[in-house]
């Protein structure tokens, strides 16, 4: 089975009707949104078709397949009209029986790291840069990017967990980059 791995989605309806449509052709089990849902947040541009009631449809018929976190951006309001759980700061994950601690980024992150151990996994949003690297202490770093407002040239896009590999991808579905978990 698999998994879809979001941040960031900024309220952007029409990136998010391209991550609606990856998640009908994919038919993943889970949808994990690392933070950042409905506002677009005081430091970035409004996205393309910034409709945060749109989003909330379009993520609506999902909303039994979704654990999500809260980013700086998520507020009580947005927990008032959206349809799933999001006010949690980190979540735990077993991934190939590894821990997998996720959060939006702004208050862990690589610099800044819970308490973890060696083969943990840290995944991470917020800083709208896809990313995946090994961190001190053989923690592996992961980071989808952003659906709505990717930065440093990293793409629109998001990561998908099919139980063994770990695929990031553009929101058209095409493999930018992939990582076997052992």
């Amino acid at each position: 089975m698999l998994d879809i791995i979001a941040s960031d989605l900024h309220g952007s309806a029409a990136c998010v009707g391209k991550l609606a449509k990856a998640i009908e052709r994919d038919q993943p089990r889970s949808i994990y949104l690392l933070g950042d849902i409905l506002y677009h947040g005081p430091r970035n541009a409004l996205p393309e078709d910034y409709n945060p009631s749109a989003v909330i449809e379009l993520l609506a018929p999902y909303a039994d397949r979704i654990f999500a976190v809260r980013g700086n951006c998520d507020s009580e309001v947005d927990q008032m009209v959206l349809p799933f759980p999001m006010m949690a700061d980190y979540a735990l994950l077993n991934w190939c029986h590894r821990r997998v601690f996720m959060t939006h980024g702004h208050i862990y992150h690589p610099n800044n790291l819970p308490k973890l151990s060696t083969g943990d996994i840290l995944l991470t949003g917020h800083t709208h840069v896809a990313a995946h690297k090994i961190l001190q202490q053989g923690i592996l770093y992961l980071n989808p990017g952003s659906v709505s407002i990717p930065k440093e040239n990293t793409g629109f896009g998001y990561m998908t967990f099919d139980g063994q590999t770990v695929r990031r991808k553009s929101l058209v579905g095409q493999t930018e980059w992939e990582i076997a978990l052992e």
